[in-house]
């Protein structure tokens, strides 16, 4: 298969005066539109949730393991007691031009009392456009973690949580979307949907580039 090509990997990560952690990651993967086309599915939108779940995985040679329930998501360190983050089910939305799957946060090791219960979530968030070169289309694909209050910045300080767990999330974020140039996804273990109009439409909900310029005005801390 042909590989997509990969441009503008982009990161804003910010912390507002409460801190709460909002990190995008961005990139474009130009394709053809064939291939676009195919990716377009609820199905593949799943499949996407779980490419990036196996991916974790993979990078940090199967120390970081994700387990399955019908209740939500598990990122544990090798084994289930050692949760480092839950998230709740994960919830799709999608329509002919964007695909929204989120994972609202629970709790885990790694998340402070404020940031329990669903507040903050991650997501990924993907729009089709056209391309400027004829028969090719643009996937703008950005993941996002927003309302994430992590446990290191509020017991041992912001600059060792900018300089470890941050830039591992970033690292790795980045890695993930280079990673989808080969167009290969994982096959999803649940896969229970099918159609486009199965899944809620996401109409005209910010973006993740969106809600970081909202909040602009807040003066958050870069990190």
């Amino acid at each position: 298969m042909q590989r997509a090509l990969i441009l503008n990997v982009g990161d804003e990560t910010t912390m507002d005066a409460n801190g709460a952690v909002r990190s995008v990651q961005a990139a474009d993967l130009i394709m053809t539109s064939e291939q676009a086309q195919a990716l377009w599915s609820p199905r593949q939108l799943e499949n996407l949730a779980r490419t990036y779940w196996r991916f974790l995985t993979r990078v940090t040679l199967g120390l970081i393991r994700v387990k399955y329930t019908d209740e939500g998501r598990f990122v544990c360190l090798l084994f289930r007691p050692f949760v480092l983050l839950s998230f709740e089910a994960p919830e799709y939305e999608m329509d002919e031009e964007r695909g929204i799957v989120r994972w609202r946060i629970e709790k885990g090791v790694l998340v402070s009392a404020a940031g329990r219960g669903g507040n903050g979530f991650l997501e990924i968030d993907i729009f089709r456009c056209d391309a400027d070169e004829p028969g090719k289309s643009r996937v703008h694909v950005e993941v996002e973690v927003a309302n994430f209050y992590p446990v290191i910045a509020s017991r041992l300080g912001r600059w060792l949580y900018v300089n470890t767990q941050s830039r591992i999330h970033v690292l790795v974020t980045h890695g993930f979307l280079r990673s989808l140039a080969t167009l290969e996804l994982a096959q999803s273990r649940v896969g229970r949907m099918a159609r486009v109009e199965d899944l809620p439409d996401p109409g005209n909900r910010p973006t993740p580039t969106d809600r970081s310029r909202s909040d602009e005005h807040q003066t958050p801390t870069a990190v």
